[in-house]
């Protein structure tokens, strides 16, 4: 299993928020490969995300 990056406490099964998609609801952590984060959000699908442009906001469980 691939490692967060340095700094990153993201990690498969956590729950996020986009912070400029709010309408994309939440969305739960499928992989951290690298700076590609790859989320499944609620109302927008599976989305990656760029950790070195985007930084997800963690949401309560």
């Amino acid at each position: 299993m691939a490692m967060p990056p340095a700094g990153s406490s993201l990690e498969p099964g956590m729950w996020v928020r986009h912070p400029d998609r709010p309408d994309w609801g939440r969305g739960q952590v499928q992989s951290v490969i690298g700076q590609r984060v790859t989320v499944n959000f609620e109302e927008a699908g599976k989305v990656v995300i760029n950790a070195a442009v985007i930084t997800l906001d963690p949401v309560p469980d």
